[in-house]
């Protein structure tokens, strides 16, 4: 494959984009370094736990630092299918998507080793739903992405990776860490590094729905296919919160199902809403939403 023309010297960028709205926002937010947090008080809270409060923290760890890294390994066919349309300003946000799913993945594993001691080996906290999910469903949806790019294996590999994983999973692991940290002010430097965490994820889950609003709005009758991805994950996706609550007699740090619950089929309905709106928008209408969003938003 040959280049013809380039945006840069034919067109220019737009920066009026949503992705490139993003690419500001991320170049402005997203530079951090995990190995600039302080562990230090997270040590002594971490010694001072009981041992199934430690459980339910390497629960969450490990199944945070495999998502991180598998979205690390699985992003490139989707950057490799923008760019091959030729949308330089998507490209260029996805730059930034990947170098922060690394970041993530370096951040996770920084506090296993530095903090809890974890062994090297916590795949004893993935479920099957969690490895339907991850070990599966993920890689598949992308990595079709490297022999059929169309709309539809967009749209697929998108509701996955934006929608399910980070929308949906992603979320409320952050909405646990936050409520058994918080309330009990523990882990101040794990609570600093997720709260970027959830920053950066927010500018992510704002172009997965802009993607898949751009391609509904562009192929109406891919409605379906969405919707099919969507509806076919979430039953695993609550599955692995159902998991980790059947683990404990009795959860730590006084956590209840039903709130997580509850808080990602919110997740997942607000997100829905907003894609169903697409099927009738033009794009010129997503592209003002979708910035509207961006610039209401910390992150």
């Amino acid at each position: 494959m040959t280049h013809t023309a380039f945006a840069t010297t034919t067109r220019g960028l737009n920066r009026d984009l949503p992705p490139m709205r993003l690419y500001e926002k991320a170049k402005r937010l997203g530079i951090w370094n995990p190995s600039d947090i302080d562990f230090s008080k997270d040590k002594a809270d971490w010694a001072a736990m009981s041992e199934q409060e430690k459980d339910l923290v390497w629960r969450l760890l490990a199944m945070f630092v495999s998502g991180e890294e598998a979205v690390t390994l699985d992003l490139l066919p989707l950057m490799h299918a923008v760019a091959k349309e030729g949308r330089i300003e998507e490209e260029m946000f996805l730059t930034t998507f990947l170098f922060e799913e690394a970041k993530h993945t370096d951040f996770f594993r920084r506090f296993l080793d530095e903090v809890t001691e974890a062994p090297a080996d916590l795949t004893r906290y993935h479920t099957e739903n969690y490895t339907t999910i991850f070990y599966e469903a993920l890689p598949d949806a992308l990595m079709a992405l490297e022999t059929d790019s169309s709309p539809a294996a967009q749209i697929r590999a998108s509701a996955t990776y934006n929608m399910i994983v980070e929308g949906v999973l992603a979320e409320t692991g952050y909405h646990a860490f936050f409520t058994m940290l918080e309330r009990n002010n523990l882990m101040p430097g794990l609570r600093k590094g997720i709260g970027l965490l959830k920053q950066d994820e927010s500018r992510h889950i704002a172009y997965g729905i802009y993607l898949l609003s751009r391609l509904v709005s562009a192929h109406p009758g891919l409605w379906d296919e969405l919707q099919l991805q969507m509806n076919s994950l979430l039953p695993g996706a609550i599955g692995v919160i159902g998991d980790a609550f059947a683990s404990y007699e009795v959860v730590p740090f006084g956590l209840v199902e039903e709130d997580f619950i509850n808080y990602a089929m919110d997740q997942f309905s607000k997100r829905s809403e907003r894609l169903e709106k697409a099927r009738g928008a033009s794009l010129e209408e997503i592209n003002r939403v979708t910035r509207a969003v961006i610039e209401s938003e910390d992150a």
